[in-house]
C-alpha cells in the first residue's frame, strides 16, 4: 500500500513539479468575467498576469467541490492505496469542507489536513510531506507531523503595488492613493491562516531590508527544512534583487533556492513585482 500525496494549486506548486514528485494537485478554477480556467493547468501563470495587467477585470477563484476532491480520492483507493490530502487554510477558503465531505466516503483511507497556510508557505509544507512519503511514513504519520509543523511554517511577502488590493476590495481607494504617493510597500505573512500586514516599507529597498530584518527576529533560517522563493508578474528582476541584498542569509548555507512564480490565489491581490520567501525558523 502507498501513500498518495494530494493539494491544491494555491500551492503554487505546478504540474510538472507535482509528476517530478509524484504527488497529485488539483486545480481551482480561475475567473475572468465570463471566461473560466483550470489554475496551472488550462492558464499558465504568465497568461494570469498578462490578462491581470490588461483587463479591467479583477478575477475570482472558487473552491474545488466534494466531487472533485472524491474523483481523485477514489482513484487513489482504487489503486490499493491511502491518502493525505492538504488543504488550503480554512481562514480563506471553504476547500476543507469540501475534502472531508469526501473523505468521510473513504472508510479511513483518506486524511485531510488544513495546512493553514496558502502560496509558497503551503509549498514547503507539501515539500516536507514528500520528503516524509519517501522515508516511509504512513499517511497518519505524514498527516501528524505536518499538523504539528504547519503554523511554524513561514511566508513574508513584500507587495509592489496597493492598486490589487484596492480592486479586490481589501482595501480603501484613499489608502491606496495615499500608499502610491509615498512609494508604501506592505509587508506581508500569514498568521492563523489569514493574510496579516505586519509592516510598511518606504520604497523595495526598505521592504527587502525589513524581509531580512523579520527573519533574523524569528531567530534564521532551517536549513533542513525546505525553502522557497516566490515572485509575481512576469519578471523576477525585483525579486533578484532581494536574493542580492539578502546574500548574508544564505551564504555558506545552501547553494540551490528554488524559486517559483507565484499563482493566481495570492496573484489576484498582490498584482505584478510582489516578492515573497518561505522558509521554516530555526528551533529555539
Amino acid at each position: 500500500m502507498g501513500v498518495r500525496i494530494i493539494a491544491d494549486s494555491s500551492s503554487d506548486i505546478s504540474q510538472e513539479t507535482a509528476a517530478k514528485w509524484g504527488i497529485r494537485i488539483i486545480p481551482l478554477k480561475v475567473r475572468f468575467g465570463e471566461e473560466e480556467y483550470e489554475d496551472g493547468v488550462t492558464i499558465t501563470n504568465r497568461e494570469f498576469y498578462e490578462k491581470l495587467i490588461e483587463t479591467d477585470c479583477i478575477p475570482k477563484t472558487s473552491q474545488i467541490t466534494p466531487f472533485q476532491y472524491g474523483e481523485v480520492f477514489s482513484e487513489a483507493i482504487k489503486d490499493g492505496d491511502e491518502a493525505v490530502c492538504f488543504t488550503i487554510s480554512s481562514g480563506v477558503s471553504g476547500c476543507i469542507q469540501s475534502a472531508q465531505l469526501a473523505a468521510a466516503e473513504c472508510g479511513g483511507r483518506v486524511h485531510v489536513v488544513d495546512s493553514r497556510q496558502f502560496c509558497i508557505s503551503f509549498y514547503i509544507l507539501v515539500e516536507y510531506a514528500v520528503r516524509l512519503r519517501d522515508e516511509g511514513r504512513s499517511a497518519a504519520e505524514i498527516a501528524e507531523e505536518i499538523e504539528r509543523v504547519r503554523d511554524s511554517a513561514t511566508v513574508l511577502s513584500v507587495f509592489d503595488t496597493l492598486e490589487y488590493l484596492k480592486l479586490g476590495g481589501r482595501l480603501s481607494s484613499a489608502a491606496a492613493f495615499a500608499g502610491s504617493v509615498l512609494a508604501i510597500k506592505p509587508v506581508i505573512t500569514i498568521t492563523d491562516g489569514k493574510v496579516n500586514v505586519i509592516g510598511k516599507a518606504r520604497g523595495s529597498k526598505n521592504g527587502n531590508n525589513m524581509l531580512i530584518q523579520q527573519v533574523e527576529k524569528l531567530g534564521g533560517i532551517d536549513f533542513s527544512m525546505p525553502i522557497c522563493l516566490g515572485y509575481t508578474g512576469l519578471s523576477d528582476e525585483l525579486l533578484q534583487k532581494y536574493i542580492r541584498d539578502s546574500r548574508s542569509l544564505y551564504e555558506g548555507q545552501t547553494d540551490h533556492l528554488p524559486i517559483v512564480t507565484v499563482g493566481a490565489t495570492i496573484g489576484t491581490y498582490a498584482g505584478p513585482g510582489a516578492i515573497a520567501f518561505a522558509f521554516f525558523p530555526k528551533k529555539r
